[in-house]
């Protein structure tokens, strides 16, 4: 072959990548350091970012640079000018949404995920990301007590794996009523009627929306004033399904933590011959507790669920599972095999699961906290969290101008402190204070103070802190 004339020196470059070593190495040592100073930190330190959006504006804009600078000091301004625009997420005082904390042996492992930069979509090609995702998987339908031979995909979160339930669901009834949608697509293809509770959130509807099914055009169940579906109104909107319909159900509301009448539920739609999906972002997890998983009775029997690995297990941002009892409708509707692609041999591929035929190992975390933890310590964990719900709800209710508007079956906690206005003021007056980070939002058209429990650190003093603040607040 004839020796490729001009360009770089080779012998140069490889003595400036010799050269480059040391930096790499001192830039990846300085990220382990300032991520360590963070973690240690966040039990002192604000729930609240010193500066929001508009203050954050420009520090990171200009131009692209046209010489580079030495990666060493790239992490070092990174950490220095995102210090005061950081949210603290991970903190045990950090109540906003319902969100874990990133276990620490969780960020460790996915630290390594990073370094060893995996492609996990192909078991030949990272067979040891593929057989950790595996075992995962089987180990939260087991925790979770679903059907073994289930389908599942590791995916970045509840709205992807809504959406890829949805998806197959989709394809599965068309395939009911004779439509090859995999052929002929959505166009002319039969109605599937969509039923949903009024009280829905709006990952589900997103779901919908990226399915091509339209959440408009869903019928809206009417929920209690727990957010509950309502059986005798699922019961009259089926009646009117000229067709086998997708129903959407919802384990833990995003306010109030309820849960459908799933036993009921699922076996009305069973006998109208649809398909039941489950949103179970966070709720789907006390089923892995025997001393609570009475409060999904008959979840089990639907035909799929959708659950967040990123919340109650406390894994590092993303990470979530979509779960088809049918495996074969998931990798139906998911998998787009490439020629050049290996064949595994046993039928099992990740990328057959999931929507993405390139993604890191996102799996690996969790993986590592189910192996810190065992089943025993994530019990604990959430028996814990509802526990301590329970706790501040009994704290809050002591107070004539507090009401808690929700009745605490899971780690959520809707407050009111009397109109909205006040509601509001309150909130306002804990955030500017900055010790905790509570949420909003609105139950049954009234505006609430929303407290989500579910960081693996938060204990009694967190909770006795928050309380003692929303009351501090009151005018």
């Amino acid at each position: 072959m004839a020796a490729v004339t001009g360009g770089p020196d080779p012998d140069d470059l490889r003595s400036a990548l010799a050269a480059m070593d040391g930096d790499d190495r001192q830039a990846m040592q300085a990220a382990g350091r300032h991520a360590i100073a963070y973690r240690q930190g966040l039990a002192d330190a604000p729930a609240v970012p010193a500066r929001r959006p508009d203050a954050m504006r420009g520090r990171f804009g200009g131009d692209l640079p046209d010489t580079g600078e030495p990666a060493a000091s790239v992490i070092e301004r990174l950490a220095a000018d995102c210090a005061d625009g950081l949210h603290a997420h991970a903190s045990p005082r950090f109540f906003g949404y319902v969100v874990g904390g990133s276990m620490p042996v969780g960020v460790a492992a996915d630290t390594m995920v990073a370094a060893w930069g995996q492609n996990s979509a192909s078991t030949w090609e990272s067979p040891a990301m593929a057989e950790i995702e595996r075992t995962l998987c089987r180990w939260c339908l087991e925790l979770l007590d679903l059907p073994r031979g289930s389908g599942v995909g590791v995916v970045p979160g509840a709205t992807a794996a809504n959406m890829q339930a949805i998806m197959a669901a989709r394809d599965a009834l068309l395939t009911r009523q004779g439509w090859d949608v995999e052929a002929k697509g959505l166009f002319g293809a039969p109605e599937i009627p969509v039923l949903i509770g009024d009280a829905a959130h709006s990952a589900a509807f997103a779901g919908l929306r990226y399915a091509g099914l339209g959440p408009g055009r869903a019928v809206r169940v009417a929920a209690d004033d727990q957010g509950r579906m309502q059986i005798d109104a699922l019961r009259r909107a089926l009646d009117d399904c000229a067709s086998p319909p997708l129903v959407i159900l919802q384990a833990g509301q995003i306010n109030t933590g309820a849960f459908d009448p799933f036993a009921e539920a699922v076996a009305a739609v069973h006998d109208r011959g649809g398909w039941a999906h489950v949103d179970g972002a966070f709720g789907l997890w006390l089923r892995a507790v025997p001393q609570l998983r009475d409060r999904l009775a008959g979840v089990d029997a639907a035909d799929s669920w959708a659950v967040d690995l990123h919340k109650w297990l406390n894994a590092p941002l993303d990470a979530a599972l979509c779960i088809l009892r049918d495996r074969g409708a998931l990798v139906s509707a998911m998998t787009a095999r490439g020629a050049y692609l290996p064949d595994p041999g046993d039928g099992w591929e990740p990328s057959d699961s999931t929507i993405e035929l390139s993604r890191r190992a996102r799996g690996v975390a969790s993986y590592a906290i189910l192996r810190h933890l065992g089943a025993a310590g994530l019990r604990a964990m959430i028996l814990r969290h509802c526990a301590l719900a329970r706790y501040l709800g009994d704290c809050l209710r002591a107070h004539a101008k507090i009401e808690v508007l929700n009745d605490i079956d899971a780690n959520q906690v809707a407050i009111s402190c009397g109109d909205d206005e006040t509601t509001a003021a309150v909130l306002q007056r804990v955030h500017a204070r900055g010790k905790v980070y509570p949420s909003h939002g609105v139950l049954n058209g009234r505006k609430i103070i929303r407290v989500s429990i579910i960081n693996y650190a938060t204990d009694g003093a967190d909770i006795d802190l928050l309380a003692a603040e929303i009351v501090a607040a009151l005018p």
